[in-house]
């Protein structure tokens, strides 16, 4: 299909914040500092990332559908683009500022653009990539002449202190308690801000280098698998879930945390690995791949402890591709969730290191029910 990348952009909120700073934020729950915090980041090594907070106050200074038209108009495909030429605006976040309407037509508004087509994905990390699946299947279909993909996250404003209600009352349940402590805490550690977009268009730039779509898939497990991140919701015992609305079916102690955003665990070390690798020999034998036909990796993933474990298992299912070709800035950008893919692709595309003919694999991982998308990217000039 004749679909081409001719921009990438992104936009990360104000100043990036070290890891002694994060509580300064975000804020300690209850008045007291965290004992999870120091070995969830041992093991994602993140060192900085963004927040669209205030750090006097912990008031929001963007809200997700502007940290998303920021990165929007940051996009340069050709001299003179406005937003307003774009055709098919496609949007993928797991945290909207609303219910409804879709976060695609508060970003719309927020650019102030004329009509068109503009969808929401929603979803975890793959929420960016099937919006960017979304955006190059109407150019390949011929329903637009162009397109804008894009991927945000205001993961910050649920971390807040004012707004987490903790799984323990005090200091003495920490140390009494200290898995449930990690199982309300984990993730503030993990999440952070920021957004990125792709311009998308049926002929390639003329003036620089532009990025080829052979294919994008997204594969789910979810039929096989019982949930494993999730919020506005409970997970019963069984496996199955509770929604926000069926309040009379909560735990009283689990009720103030039915807006909380959760992850299992123990089900995250199981699962995300080994469907990793059941997705990609599906990808592999698909289309026909050669790891030396990737020169360029790019992984999603939340955090440098699954590095090692991916490789070993990409290695297992005999599509080894070494090291030196993995390219991901996990440690100063931060996970940004839907953004994520997007932020890594706008840094290497603007970097000067691609060269004509080179071959981009895409990798993006989603913990919520276990699904996988992988994209490949040629460089054209």
């Amino acid at each position: 299909m004749d679909v081409f990348i001719n921009d990438v952009s992104a936009f990360l909120p104000n100043r990036p914040v070290t890891n002694d700073a994060i509580e300064d934020v975000l804020g300690k729950v209850r008045g007291i500092a965290s004992k999870a915090k120091r070995l969830v980041l041992k093991s994602n090594q993140i060192t900085h990332r963004y927040y669209a907070l205030d750090p006097e106050s912990g008031r929001l200074t963007h809200t997700n559908a502007q940290l998303t038209a920021e990165a929007v108009r940051r996009l340069r495909p050709y001299e003179g683009f406005a937003p307003g030429d774009i055709q098919c605006l496609a949007c993928g976040t797991t945290s909207p500022d609303l219910l409804f309407p879709g976060h695609a037509l508060m970003v719309q508004g927020e650019l102030g653009i004329p009509a068109c087509e503009a969808v929401t994905t929603s979803g975890i990390c793959l929420s960016g990539i099937t919006a960017f699946k979304y955006a190059c299947m109407n150019i390949a279909a011929g329903q637009a002449a162009n397109a804008v993909a894009a991927g945000s996250e205001l993961a910050s404003s649920y971390m807040r202190a004012q707004f987490l209600t903790p799984f323990y009352s005090g200091l003495a349940d920490l140390e009494t308690r200290p898995v449930r402590a990690l199982d309300a805490d984990f993730l503030r550690w993990m999440l952070s801000d920021g957004a990125g977009a792709v311009f998308l268009s049926n002929r390639k730039r003329t003036d620089g280098l532009s990025l080829k779509v052979a294919w994008v898939d997204v594969i789910s497990y979810a039929g096989a698998l019982e949930t494993c991140m999730y919020g506005g919701g409970m997970k019963r015992t069984d496996g199955s879930m509770v929604g926000w609305r069926q309040a009379e079916a909560f735990e009283p102690e689990a009720l103030p945390h039915r807006f909380s955003v959760r992850q299992d665990i123990e089900l995250l070390d199981v699962e995300i690995v080994r469907t990793m690798g059941k997705a990609l020999a599906q990808v592999v034998r698909q289309h026909r791949l050669l790891p030396d036909q990737v020169d360029w990796f790019l992984p999603h993933y939340s955090s440098a402890y699954f590095r090692p474990k991916f490789y070993a298992e990409m290695k297992r299912i005999g599509f080894e591709v070494p090291d030196g070709k993995w390219f991901s800035n996990l440690a100063n950008k931060g996970n940004t969730g839907s953004a994520a893919i997007f932020i890594i692709l706008e840094e290497l595309f603007h970097s000067g290191r691609l060269r004509p003919g080179q071959n981009l694999l895409c990798f993006i991982p989603e913990s919520g029910r276990f699904s996988h998308g992988f994209a490949w990217l040629t460089v054209e000039e």
